[in-house]
């Protein structure tokens, strides 16, 4: 029996195995046909990772911030490029598009040394990259940190307040914004701290609104400037408190521009004061109020931010105010003239000849301004390398090829893709002229300066900023050693 019962269990068990033998085995092959394609979707799955080339640490995105705060070179044994071949290489594309010329310099920014220069010191209309000029002025004079403020001080009689202008062109009609640049001074914040002043003093209306724009004197329209210009809204007559630096709405930065900011800003200004629940006259006029009887201020962005804006969107407006606001602060008259006269004062104090230049204002819109392209480059210079600390500020205002400001719809081709990214440069146009101003880490992790400017341009020719990013990224893109 036992022998019987052992032999039924064998064959139960081979029965058993020939039923689940195809199932599993068919269950294998599959789960084989799987790791296959795995492997397939996944290279490299099973064997050892290839590496892969990777561009130079200077040219990659940060893990982390830098302590720093600034662009100082990344190696002091990098080495600096030979002019001959750098020279040989920014020639062959630095060429203007038809009519005109193009000058230009290329320096090591920690030493000075010129690697390339093409009639470096000859003066050149240089349209916005007069901005860059009124930068190092407005950092030296005013300092980084410095805020102005915007005050309403009380009339000569209680019912009457005086919105006060101090420089700040950037207010905001909404609520104070502590996170933003353009609209960190909001009147309706402005408004409500009035209103609750007003009502602590029992005055209950109606108030008068007036406006006091005396801190800047002089015409406030530059007569160097193209009355086209100016009904294209390029600018506007200037004043010491403006609403979205001069415009009637900040998402709106083409088109006419409010002709009388401070009346515009006063008018917005009365507005929200009857938003606010005051009792408001009807009209707005010009006044003084009493320094000792402040009813509401509000600070605006600090100087480093403003200037920060100014670089990255070429805003012509408030360059003129930060122009205004430096000739305070260096002891000249707040007039355009006393604008020139500061920067060049400043610009003196950092070491940089200014005996060649002729300044007709701070923005870059007059046709009478001359500046070589040396300068530029020793202001470049200062701003990246120099001894002051507080012009370091300025580098995040640099727009960046093909990502920001207006950069950010260059260096899109493949001649001038190699400087996206990696190059940071002010730019400058006018109907014939175009300027571009900046710095690059080359691909040896050199820091370079260099200043291309083009006069007598063929209007609209596309070929010329084209020319002018081509030499930047020329810059970015060697060592420019000596060939064999």
């Amino acid at each position: 029996m036992k022998g019987v019962k052992n032999g039924g269990a064998r064959k139960w068990v081979s029965t058993a195995w020939g039923r689940l033998k195809w199932p599993m085995l068919l269950t294998l092959v599959l789960l084989c046909l799987g790791a296959i394609v795995v492997v397939g979707m996944v290279p490299g799955l099973l064997s050892a990772p290839k590496s892969s080339p990777s561009a130079p640490p200077w040219q990659q995105e940060p893990d982390r911030l830098s302590e720093a705060n600034g662009v100082l070179p990344l190696d002091a044994d990098a080495p600096v490029p030979v002019p001959a071949e750098l020279s040989r290489l920014v020639n062959d594309a630095l060429k203007p598009s038809g009519a005109g010329s193009i000058t230009g310099i290329v320096m090591d920014a920690s030493t000075g040394t010129v690697l390339f220069d093409r009639d470096a010191n000859a003066n050149r209309i240089p349209a916005s990259n007069m901005k860059l000029l009124t930068a190092v002025a407005a950092l030296k004079a005013l300092r980084p940190e410095s805020r102005f403020t915007t005050r309403v001080l009380s009339g000569s009689d209680a019912s009457t307040v005086v919105l006060t202008g101090g420089g700040d062109v950037l207010l905001g009609g909404g609520a104070t914004d502590p996170a933003a640049v353009m609209g960190r001074a909001g009147l309706a914040t402005l408004a409500a701290d009035t209103a609750a002043s007003l009502a602590a003093a029992g005055v209950k209306g109606p108030v008068t609104v007036q406006v006091d724009d005396s801190l800047f004197s002089g015409a406030p329209l530059n007569p160097a400037w193209s009355l086209d210009d100016v009904a294209a809204g390029e600018t506007a007559p200037l004043f010491s408190l403006a609403l979205n630096s001069g415009r009637y709405s900040p998402a709106v930065t083409t088109g006419p521009r409010p002709q009388d900011s401070a009346v515009t800003t006063a008018q917005a200004f009365a507005e929200q004061l009857v938003a606010a629940g005051v009792q408001v006259s009807p009209g707005v006029e010009r006044g003084k109020g009493v320094p000792a009887k402040v009813l509401a201020a509000a600070e605006s962005a600090t100087v480093s931010e403003q200037v920060d804006l100014m670089l990255e969107t070429s805003d012509n407006f408030l360059a003129e105010a930060l122009g205004r606001m430096t000739a305070i602060a260096s002891g000249q008259e707040a007039t355009y003239d006393g604008a020139t006269s500061a920067v060049r004062q400043r610009l003196g104090e950092l070491g940089i000849a200014t005996g060649s230049m002729q300044l007709a204002d701070v923005s870059g819109l007059a046709l009478e301004n001359q500046v070589t392209a040396r300068q530029f480059a020793e202001v470049v210079r200062a701003i990246t390398s120099g001894r002051d600390l507080s012009l370091r500020t300025a580098l995040d205002g640099f727009p960046v090829a093909g990502l920001t400001g207006t950069l950010d719809d260059r260096y899109v081709d493949p001649s001038t893709a190699q400087g996206a990214g990696l190059v940071r440069a002010k730019t400058g146009t006018l109907n014939t002229v175009i300027a571009l101003s900046g710095y690059v880490v080359d691909a040896d992790g050199r820091l370079l300066v260099f200043s291309f400017i083009g006069n007598g341009l063929e209007p609209g020719a596309a070929g010329n900023k084209e020319a002018m990013d081509r030499s930047a990224s020329v810059l970015a893109s060697c060592g420019c050693r000596q060939p064999g």
